[in-house]
């Protein structure tokens, strides 16, 4: 998302379009969150992981295909980002819930609280050093894949039985 005005201005698109899609990003973001709170208790931590995952590579490979002019297609690229970024927090919140003892769960939820923001800060920096090296497109795809990618821990994660993978 940081590279995403970025790669709107250079293809043309102001202040009020790029504007437009990062507003649409923070919606899908937040808006979904209570969707994903019942699809998570309904399906079950794993299935919902695959799920996010799944529409963050959607996202990746939107964001990829995308031509630099297209303002439909980044800004769906950006909402199935965001779409994906709630269902995956919303999961893996209840991932944590489920796995910790009530005593340290606070604790831990808070290590966790750290631990994104830190991921998100060296993410967007990251994101700038590929962009200027590799292109939006190649940012897209990596962010895409490496999501796609982390599924799997969740679901041996969750088979392990430090979440419930499905619902009882």
């Amino acid at each position: 998302m940081t590279m995403t005005p970025i790669h709107m201005h250079a293809h043309g698109f102001g202040t009020a379009a790029s504007g437009l899609v990062i507003a649409l990003h923070t919606g899908s973001m937040y808006l979904p969150s209570p969707l994903a709170g019942r699809l998570v208790d309904g399906f079950g931590a794993t299935a919902m992981s695959v799920v996010a995952a799944g529409t963050l590579l959607a996202a990746g490979v939107v964001a990829a295909l995308a031509p630099g002019g297209s303002f439909p297609l980044i800004a769906l690229a950006l909402v199935l980002l965001g779409t994906g970024w709630s269902f995956g927090l919303v999961t893996g919140t209840a991932i944590v819930t489920n796995s910790t003892p009530l005593a340290t769960r606070a604790k831990v939820q808070g290590l966790v609280d750290v631990a994104i923001a830190i991921a998100g800060a060296v993410g967007g920096l990251a994101s700038g050093i590929v962009v200027a090296f590799a292109g939006y497109p190649i940012l897209a795809v990596l962010c895409g894949v490496l999501a796609f990618v982390a599924a799997p821990a969740a679901v041996v994660a969750a088979r392990k039985g430090s979440a419930r993978a499905w619902p009882t």
